[in-house]
């Protein structure tokens, strides 16, 4: 259903463009050429009006099976939805400003799919690397940490604390530097997260730092998923590849909130999914992962 636009462009080319073709040059024919001549390029004509219908059959057909998978879409998602992510504690993180279009949809779907929002911080980037030195240093455990050779490593540990929550003491020490928006308390650990990126790519001793935090996110294990919304450029979700990250290019989509759901279920589905095709974007895996049935429950 994705690519059904194109294939009605497509279509409607072809029709017009021999239609214009023939009128062309009939309208040629009666400049000079004889009656077989005309009587020839009129059957053609006939011809490729009936060709024309034909075409306009198949964009009708099309049409019709575009709507019925829409429909069937509609039909299907809150059944495919319901108690996915049931018991789920979900923490999101920004690289950046929170985007209310983006948090709409990721609400969304934790909502329909049952999940819970742990947790939310939004970083305020690019950092400034001097003052988290300033307040790592003379710290016990923590001045290991300080200095800008070190920004991978304290990115990382970050990252693990994010998801681990429990004991957070780079957070509780760096919070006000770095977190420009929050919500939900540290200490309980995260089943999933999703990444959210809002600002350019960063350059530098920020790079260094986000390049070690996603890669503390995935140390532990849990699923951890980047995302975008369908109007994306998708230079977004080619950086969450690079780092490993599975991602989903179509979140403000129900497509895109099932995919979600999926990967955050389950640590073992991986991948890049979503509706962009390159060089606009890069769901290398298509629009969605497979679809498993949920466990019913059985009374005993």
């Amino acid at each position: 259903m994705f690519d059904f636009r194109y294939h009605v462009v497509s279509l409607a080319a072809v029709f017009f463009a021999l239609i214009i073709g023939i009128l062309v040059g009939v309208a040629l024919a009666s400049h000079g050429l004889g009656d077989s001549e005309r009587d020839r390029l009129q059957a053609d004509l006939r011809s490729a009006q009936s060709r024309g219908d034909d075409l306009q059959a198949q964009v009708d057909a099309a049409k019709d099976l575009n709507t019925s998978d829409h429909a069937y879409v509609d039909k299907t998602y809150k059944l495919l939805m319901d108690r996915r992510l049931r018991g789920q504690r979900v923490a999101v993180l920004y690289v950046g400003s929170v985007d209310r279009d983006v948090q709409s949809a990721i609400t969304l779907a934790l909502d329909d799919a049952d999940g819970v929002q742990l947790r939310l911080r939004a970083l305020g980037v690019p950092l400034d690397e001097e003052a988290l030195g300033g307040v790592l240093s003379g710290r016990p455990f923590l001045d290991g940490y300080a200095g800008a050779e070190q920004l991978d490593d304290l990115g990382r540990a970050l990252g693990q604390e994010f998801v681990a929550g429990t004991d957070t003491p780079l957070w509780n020490a760096l919070e006000s530097l770095i977190v420009e928006r929050k919500g939900g308390q540290l200490r309980r650990p995260a089943d999933a997260v999703i990444v959210v990126r809002t600002v350019p790519a960063q350059q530098g001793p920020t790079a260094l730092f986000l390049r070690g935090l996603y890669q503390g996110l995935q140390d532990v294990g849990i699923p951890v998923i980047g995302v975008e919304v369908a109007d994306g450029d998708g230079t977004t979700i080619e950086a969450f590849k690079k780092a490993e990250l599975s991602t989903v290019d179509d979140i403000d989509t129900p497509v895109g909130r099932l995919a979600l759901a999926i990967l955050l279920a389950d640590p073992a589905v991986t991948g890049n999914y979503g509706s962009k095709k390159p060089p606009d974007g890069p769901s290398d895996d298509g629009p969605l992962p497979t679809v498993l049935p949920l466990p019913t429950a059985t009374g005993g």
